[in-house]
């Protein structure tokens, strides 16, 4: 005990030492009208330390909650719905990666820039300890913040999913086998009127919580100058453009994941074959402190380990998945190295690193380089084995250890069309014409399909032989479905039907083959199609087996939302305005756009038969690169601030409905001179 306790007073000592050498004088957080935070410091770590006393001022409680599920003690905040996470971490031992790798697979320049963010997070907590939801849960270390990440990178993974199906009894057999938004898109050259380089960033993710956007600046003497959106608790910049390139992500959905199913011995259940001799699980348990009814009660659990990682044990089976996530620790040193890159050379070298488990990139810059891939940690894998369902887990037929190189993924450079994009649909139809990817290597699971968002893309590009920078905006604002709709379920049926056959539904279906397709807050025809929507989403399962929505299928739906909409609006020629809003604090807005349209919104229900948005069209960043440098607009939902009492929490409403942005520049000069507020992090 008395070793243990010695090596934990160097471990803190060093940690102060090196959090000491910040000095907050030196670093200056200055906000601009809509209170978006410009960090400058003369190092990388000052920076960070600046960003993250920037984030806590904004959300601080969003960042804890991240920290905590970091920690493994999001339970004691959260109770039960907590202790799944904390369970989860101990499960896919992260803290055990995380310590086996710290030292040796991080640069020290990116240790010490999360040492500089930790630092800053503490201060923080240290100046408003009334702020801090859980005691004792600070300090924050660097490799609890790698804890966090790869946990995210886990679920981007799809951990959550593959361990959700174990749990709940809904993963197929070993007996089934046999021997899936965001818009990101880029022109040159080659497809712009004025011959600059256009990129669009615009993930649609969801509009608050711990994967809501947080627009900064970063500025530092060591060649950082930055500005994008980054996640709470993040100490860079995740997509954005600096004064040399940007980037875009869109999710991507390759096969980053693979479940197996063990062949246990009937006389121990903890021991499974493998290669025809019988091995014994590793186990250990799990010591959770989960807050029930106001009190924090110790819980443990079993967690598992076979040879191919994290395993369950169920009354059907015993199960183990295995994901290349959960072998590296690099991948928010990977953006960091896409932040500070200067050229597509220096891009590519840190895309090489092969760090961050998934995502579509859509580059740009100002040397007119155009470059789209559908990144990926994809195993190289057995092709004797079906690897889209459960596989065996007895052989080491099945235990790949190999990934494939960067070279193998689907990628366009530099496209004669002079464009590339990706709307979540298929990477092999990244661009037009024969420069297309195409599928070189068997069981890595890329999707093939297309979409509305696609679709639409196409129609709109396929109208201009070049592209005006107006266009381009138009065509990523734009809210209006393809002329013919790619959902999974084809509803043709519904837009064939005749009002007079059908008088009883015969006011829905004219608002409905009348309607343009445009989703604007003020069209009938939308609102329409907002419940026609949420009644066969609600369905979609009576409906899957044939993807075709009958005429018998399209009347019932048509009456039941005919019912709804009397029973909660008392008529049925409501705007979707009326039906969908933007919701924060007291202010409600009507809300435009509808799922899977270029500028989309997904909702969920708010009050009296309305939805509010919950997801879509988020942060928002257009850029332009010039021979001077980039010409910067963005747009975020709400504002930049998530506390309440902010002049600046609900100050980008109106600009988001009616799609207007905000200039924004990497200018020093002018981001001081313009500044509402410039003070230093203390």
């Amino acid at each position: 005990m008395m070793i243990r306790s010695s090596l934990l007073l160097v471990f803190l000592m060093a940690t102060v030492a090196s959090f000491a050498q910040i000095d907050p004088a030196k670093i200056d957080i200055v906000r601009d009208h809509y209170g978006v935070p410009h960090i400058f410091g003369k190092t990388d770590p000052e920076v960070a330390y600046g960003l993250a006393w920037a984030q806590a001022e904004d959300d601080f409680e969003t960042i804890q909650q991240s920290m905590l599920a970091g920690k493994a003690m999001l339970a004691a905040y959260k109770g039960k719905e907590g202790a799944t996470i904390d369970y989860i971490i101990h499960l896919l031992r992260i803290p055990e990666l995380v310590e086996e790798k710290y030292e040796s697979d991080l640069s020290p320049d990116f240790k010490r820039l999360i040492e500089g963010y930790c630092a800053g997070l503490n201060a923080y907590a240290k100046q408003h300890p009334e702020e801090i939801l859980l005691k004792k849960s600070f300090p924050i270390t660097p490799k609890e913040m790698i804890q966090f990440s790869i946990l995210q990178m886990s679920v981007l993974s799809g951990a959550d999913k593959a361990l959700s199906a174990i749990f709940n009894n809904k993963v197929p057999l070993i007996e089934n086998y046999k021997t899936a938004g965001s818009n990101a898109f880029a022109f040159n050259s080659a497809k712009t009127t004025d011959g600059q380089v256009y990129l669009d960033i615009n993930a649609h993710q969801p509009l608050e919580g711990q994967v809501a956007f947080y627009e900064a600046h970063l500025s530092s003497e060591e060649g950082w100058n930055i500005l994008g959106a980054n996640f709470p608790g993040a100490p860079c910049i995740l997509h954005g453009c600096n004064e040399y390139l940007g980037w875009a992500h869109t999710v991507n959905n390759p096969d980053k994941l693979d479940t197996y199913q063990l062949e246990i011995n009937p006389a121990n259940k903890l021991q499974y074959k493998f290669d025809g001799q019988w091995l014994t699980l590793e186990q250990k348990t799990a010591h959770l402190k989960v807050k029930i009814k106001g009190i924090t009660v110790p819980v443990s659990k079993k967690a598992y380990w076979s040879k191919y990682g994290p395993t369950i044990i169920t009354e059907r089976g015993t199960f183990a998945i295995r994901m290349p996530s959960l072998m590296d620790i690099r991948g928010i040193e990977q953006w960091y190295r896409f932040n500070k890159a200067k050229n597509f050379t220096e891009f590519k070298a840190a895309l090489n690193m092969l760090a961050i488990p998934g995502y579509n990139i859509v580059y740009a810059d100002r040397y007119d380089t155009i470059y789209y891939v559908s990144n990926g940690r994809i195993p190289v894998r057995n092709t004797k084995y079906d690897w889209s369902s459960t596989v065996p887990g007895n052989t080491s037929a099945t235990l790949w250890n190999e990934l494939h190189p960067l070279s193998d993924l689907p990628q366009v450079l530099q496209p004669k069309s002079g464009f590339v994009y990706n709307t979540n649909h298929s990477p092999f139809h990244s661009t037009e014409g024969p420069e297309n990817p195409v599928i070189k290597f068997p069981n890595m699971g890329y999707e093939t399909l297309e979409n509305n968002r696609s679709k639409r893309f196409e129609e709109l590009v396929a109208q201009h032989d070049k592209v005006s920078y107006e266009t381009f905006k138009k065509i990523k604002f734009d809210r209006q479905f393809p002329s013919k709709f790619a959902f999974p379920i084809n509803i043709d049926s519904m837009f064939l039907m005749k009002a007079e056959s059908y008088p009883e539904v015969a006011e829905l279906i004219t608002s409905l083959t009348t309607w343009d397709k445009n989703s604007n807050a003020e069209s009938v025809g939308a609102g329409t199609f907002l419940k026609v929507y949420e009644n066969i989403n609600k369905s979609k399962g009576l409906y899957a087996a044939t993807g075709v929505l009958t005429t018998g299928q399209s009347l019932k739906v048509l009456l039941e939302v005919k019912a709804k909409m009397m029973e909660q609006f008392g008529r049925t020629n409501l705007q979707l305005g009326e039906l969908q809003k933007l919701v924060r604090g007291d202010k409600v807005l009507p809300q435009p756009g509808l799922p899977d349209v270029l500028a989309p919104m997904y909702s969920v229900a708010y009050k009296d038969g309305m939805v509010k948005g919950n997801q879509g069209d988020a942060f928002i960043e257009l850029v332009r690169f010039t021979k001077d440098g980039p010409i910067i607009e963005t747009l975020n939902t709400y504002g930049a601030s998530a506390r309440k009492n902010s002049p600046h929490y609900t100050d980008q409403m109106e600009m988001f409905t009616k799609q207007q942005t905000k200039p924004m520049t990497l200018n020093k000069a002018e981001v001081y001179k313009n500044a509402e507020k410039i003070y230093h992090p203390n």
